[in-house]
């Protein structure tokens, strides 16, 4: 749950950049959602290679986070192949910002599909949509991420159920780790923060009570901060132990991001 203690309030109450910032960044957002609908033909369409799509979602999702005024910084490497990419969930930008590293599809709850931009990257990205609070969603989610990881392709989730304030990682939620083990992959944990001098920004989480587009648009007039993603080492799977590896997961994010561990 977020903390309602976290919110806008730390946000100061005054700044001279913002209609600058809009000024700039609104214009190449525009510019960028016009180069949307082409590419979606070229990534849905059956010429272009795997590769070429993949560096196609790739450069789309990394544009959109650099307009929002953030700087990517990468540490740590993807593995390749079919793998479980576990990250701990603090805002809309977790999925546009591993995507800019990886083509993976994930798990998202299905208000997604319908949020402008994010809905349709998510979408061409192979998103697998979930009802939250429904078990025979959850069923049927798990199997199509069966299915995926043992097609080869890589899956990413956010095992906390839901995104947080970014000053804490929440527990992680043992059942999807199933799937690795169903499917015979490697998991591999994946740090998130966004902010500067190593920092969580407590701007870039969503407020209490605060919907999408309102925090999309705070966003894009905010200030240039660092978008940070760290591969960390894999987790092993460990068979009959779901409940071990997802807190062996949290446990190197956490560390990754110097949080202290209060559950």
């Amino acid at each position: 749950m977020r903390d309602p203690s976290i919110s806008l309030a730390a946000t100061p109450t005054r700044d001279r950049m913002r209609l600058l910032r809009y000024a700039w960044r609104v214009p190449m957002l525009l510019l960028h959602a016009l180069i949307a609908p082409p590419l979606a033909l070229l990534v849905a369409g059956p010429f272009a290679s795997v590769s070429v799509k993949n560096a196609l979602i790739r450069w789309w999702s990394g544009r959109l986070v650099r307009i929002f005024g953030f700087r990517i910084a990468r540490f740590g490497t993807p593995l390749p192949g079919a793998v479980l990419y576990v990250a701990n969930h603090i805002s809309w930008l977790d999925i546009v910002l591993m995507l800019s590293q990886r083509a993976v599809s994930f798990v998202a709850k299905s208000e997604i599909d319908r949020w402008p931009l994010v809905g349709w990257l998510a979408s061409c990205a192979g998103t697998i949509f979930h009802r939250r609070g429904n078990t025979a969603s959850l069923n049927r989610v798990m199997g199509r991420v069966v299915e995926r990881l043992r097609a080869g392709s890589p899956v990413g989730v956010f095992p906390e159920g839901g995104s947080g304030h970014g000053q804490r990682v929440g527990t992680f939620h043992a059942r999807i780790f199933q799937t690795a083990l169903d499917a015979g992959v490697p998991v591999q944990p994946v740090a998130l923060r966004y902010g500067n001098g190593g920092r969580q920004d407590p701007r870039v989480p969503f407020a209490a009570g605060e919907k999408f587009l309102p925090n999309f648009l705070r966003l894009l007039g905010g200030p240039p901060m660092d978008a940070e993603v760290h591969f960390l080492e894999p987790v092993e799977s460990t068979p009959e132990a779901r409940r071990h590896m997802a807190e062996a997961s949290r446990a190197r994010i956490v560390a990754t991001l110097g949080y202290g561990d209060d559950d």
